[in-house]
């Protein structure tokens, strides 16, 4: 059999980019059972509310969905059960750090597969104000505006 290569994306929390201003992301692995990998093999697992939270030096991925195995039998996982985070001491000791000052706190950005292996993206992330939101979202229109404005031109121009 081959060795998997690559990245396959399986889930991808878009709401945090909105929500949060990203200050720092880190790669994680995810200590996991055999019915969550072939669950996150079929490309099933939602990202929507989970968070990480570091105890005792361990960091901790609560709340993500990840839907049992159909062909499970007893050895079926808990759907919102907490998964242990792997990361370098160096890591978990900065974000422990970070994530102290008020307003900081430990979101996951995208779950998937990197050379056959399970991982996490995880962002060091500071929650945004409702005016930030608008604002972000203005600037994106805006430059969606001018890049139609742009190809507009050039397809005059070509023609």
């Amino acid at each position: 059999m081959a060795k998997e290569k690559g990245r396959k994306l399986i889930a991808q929390n878009k709401k945090a980019r909105h929500d949060y201003l990203i200050l720092d992301t880190y790669e994680a692995g995810l200590v996991l059972t055999g019915t969550e990998v072939k669950s996150l093999r079929q490309g099933r697992a939602s990202l929507v509310d989970g968070f990480v939270h570091l105890d005792a030096h361990e960091a901790w991925l609560h709340n993500v969905h990840v839907p049992e195995y159909s062909q499970g039998t007893w050895t079926n996982h808990s759907a919102r059960r907490k998964r242990k985070l792997l990361l370098h001491r160096a890591e978990i000791d900065k974000l422990e750090s970070k994530s102290g000052e008020t307003g900081h706190t430990i979101v996951p950005l995208a779950l998937y597969f990197k050379d056959g292996r399970a991982k996490v993206e995880i962002a060091l992330a500071k929650g945004k104000k409702e005016y930030d939101k608008r604002q972000t979202l203005r600037e994106k229109q805006d430059r969606r505006e001018a890049d139609r404005a742009m190809s507009a031109v050039r397809r005059r121009q070509r023609a």
